[in-house]
């Protein structure tokens, strides 16, 4: 009988990462699947043409943006998101978030509920799916005419948690099972004066023609007051002391995914300030004007939530953004 020796055997790879990747990383060093997805994958060569529509512009042009960098890569993403990751979290928040509604379902919380809990939270909620859908369309706008891979996927993933966020509030407007609840929200979005402010900064918002200015502006000034105020002021203070536990359950989400996006967003407009005196004038007067704007907006939007406690959360809301704000090099 023939005996067969098997032995393990050692094989050296020739190079441990792309050379692409290595001028980013230094030498010949094992990379992260992050930096394998993410550096060096900007397109620099061969355009052939400039885009017909804006032919002043390269088609992937560093220029469209006042914010001048050496090297876009800086703009790293601290969650190190490269699309598998990416999907991985939002898969098992997915799961979250379909935990709770089989929860509350089961339970019938939501039709426990008092008749004015249910109309303020859909009176509340409801025209929100609108400001996500512009989160999307604005990312999607950084995606397409920003800079550098590390800005550029991280806005797409970006704008796609928009996309969710605007879903899971239609979703939520369904299960409350309130009769034309979906358009009532929308006609208060185009009709009601109390939301008239903000709808007409979200629309200036889906103009501004500068990527970053754009990045300040939406993940910045809009997301950073309007998520703390409404799914942390309003949702999980306000309406889970009014007996509105339900709704708390099924838009945990969205106050999970802010605080985890800060990190992001905070460590893009900290790298992108501290490049230079000129970045960081820039950026601090965007981040003050768009601010403001948004503060002002959501105003009205405060005192349909919480009454006469909504401007002093508002209030803190800002605060605790100017923090954020100085935290990461800005003077506003």
């Amino acid at each position: 009988m023939t005996s067969i020796d098997l032995q393990a055997k050692e094989i050296k790879p020739t190079r441990n990462t792309f050379t692409h990747v290595a001028r980013y990383i230094g030498g010949d060093k094992p990379a992260t699947r992050y930096q394998e997805a993410t550096f060096g994958a900007q397109p620099t060569q061969n355009f052939h043409y400039r885009p017909t529509w804006d032919p002043k512009y390269e088609l992937f042009d560093a220029s469209r943006s006042a914010i001048k960098l050496a090297d876009w890569y800086v703009l790293k993403d601290p969650r190190q998101y490269y699309y598998a990751t990416w999907t991985m979290a939002r898969a098992r928040q997915q799961e979250a978030v379909e935990a709770n509604y089989q929860f509350v379902e089961a339970r019938g919380l939501l039709g426990r509920m008092s008749d004015e809990v249910r109309a303020s939270a859909c009176q509340v909620l409801m025209p929100l799916r609108h400001v996500a859908w512009a989160g999307n369309m604005n990312n999607c706008f950084i995606a397409a005419y920003g800079y550098g891979t590390a800005l550029t996927a991280a806005t797409t993933f970006h704008s796609m948690d928009h996309l969710g966020i605007a879903q899971y509030l239609t979703r939520l407007g369904l299960a409350v099972d309130e009769p034309g609840i979906l358009d009532a929200g929308k006609n208060d979005w185009l009709n009601d004066p109390r939301w008239q402010v903000l709808r007409r900064l979200v629309e200036d918002t889906l103009v501004i023609q500068d990527p970053m200015e754009m990045f300040v502006a939406q993940n910045f000034a809009l997301d950073g007051q309007l998520y703390p105020l409404i799914y942390g002021s309003y949702v999980d203070e306000h309406l889970t002391l009014k007996g509105g536990t339900a709704i708390a359950m099924l838009t945990s989400f969205m106050p999970e995914w802010h605080d985890e996006c800060v990190r992001w967003v905070d460590a893009v407009i900290k790298a992108a300030a501290a490049e230079s005196p000129e970045n960081k004038t820039l950026m601090s007067d965007w981040a003050k004007v768009w601010s403001d704007r948004v503060q002002a907006a959501l105003a009205p939007v405060a005192e349909i939530a919480l009454g006469d406690q909504g401007q002093d959360a508002l209030q803190a809301t800002r605060e605790a953004l100017n923090a954020r704000a100085t935290k990461a090099g800005l003077a506003i």
